[in-house]
């Protein structure tokens, strides 16, 4: 039988030996303090959910090796930009009006997940270079609508056939089982991607 260490107490959490009843979420509740669907990975536990609803023994493994490689990949993608002078936040504020059309900047804040200061900032960078415009409100004259110019379009065009190149490199680089295994999970990462 191993011994358990357990981690050094922290500052406000709970004393060492005490039961943790937030879960590794910090989640109030979160963990299975009686431990009546087994821990991650016991074979008595198959169905892949935890008792706090998230995944357990081999999800657990699936999702953790789904958000490394989705990290590493989005990181190696960002970088296949046709303009470096543009930060990947400029990039996926020009993004998102690519799918919204136009919005305010405080509807930007909110889609980008930043502070509307912020938004405020990257949309005056962006208007300087000249890849936005503000336009009146339609229907709130106090506030300002942020549109992409055709620069933008041309050069988020360019972008998505560089990006959509380099992907397709590695795509011809696995071999025709792995191939086919991505194309039927392509449906499934898309779902993820919206939820």
């Amino acid at each position: 039988m191993s011994e358990q260490l357990s981690p050094p107490p922290s500052a406000g959490g709970p004393p060492q030996g005490a039961a943790d009843t937030t879960g590794e979420t910090g989640t109030p509740g979160a963990s299975d303090p009686a431990g009546a669907h087994g821990a991650p990975g016991d074979p008595a536990d198959d169905s892949g959910i935890g008792a706090d609803g998230g995944v357990s023994g081999a999800d657990q493994a699936a999702v953790n090796a789904l958000r490394s490689s989705v990290m590493r990949l989005s990181r190696r993608l960002k970088h296949q930009r046709v303009d470096e002078s543009l930060s990947p936040t400029e990039m996926s504020v020009l993004g998102t009006l690519a799918r919204c059309g136009s919005a305010t900047p405080s509807e930007l804040a909110r889609k980008e997940h930043v502070q509307p200061p912020s938004m405020t900032r990257i949309v005056a960078m962006l208007e300087a270079k000249g890849l936005v415009r503000l336009d009146p409100h339609p229907e709130d004259r106090r506030q300002k609508v942020v549109n992409r110019t055709e620069q933008a379009e041309s050069m988020l065009a360019a972008a998505r056939t560089k990006r959509s190149a380099w992907l397709a490199e590695l795509f011809a680089s696995l071999d025709e089982d792995e191939r086919a295994t991505l194309r039927a999970a392509a449906p499934v990462l898309e779902k993820l991607a919206h939820l």
